[in-house]
């Protein structure tokens, strides 16, 4: 009994002492990661990253739709033929669930 006191006071008194130091040093982390998602070059890079990730899928679904052809359910298939129609239409923007923020 005398050790289970124990562990549970040194438990209790463990994490008192560690959400202290825990919570400076989230806000310290917390604080550095606001400073580098607001810096420009980060912005830009991220941005850019996000416009090649969206031109490689929609390379990516076009040679996948012709390799798949009619093995694909039809629901499937008539998104990829309504995406097709609006790409070679010259609809802007996108499909891809993306915004531009």
């Amino acid at each position: 009994m005398r050790y289970k006191l124990t562990f549970v006071v040194g438990l209790a008194l463990g994490y008192v002492l560690g959400t202290r130091a825990g919570r400076e040093r989230y806000e310290q982390l917390k604080k550095s990661a606001r400073q580098v998602a607001q810096n420009p070059a980060v912005r830009n890079t991220a941005e850019t990253a996000a416009q090649q990730g969206r031109v490689y899928a929609g390379k990516a679904i076009h040679s996948v739709s012709e390799k798949v052809g009619d093995r694909m359910p039809d629901s499937v298939a008539s998104r990829v033929r309504s995406l097709r129609e609006r790409n070679t239409n010259g609809a802007a923007g996108d499909d891809w669930g993306t915004s531009n923020t």
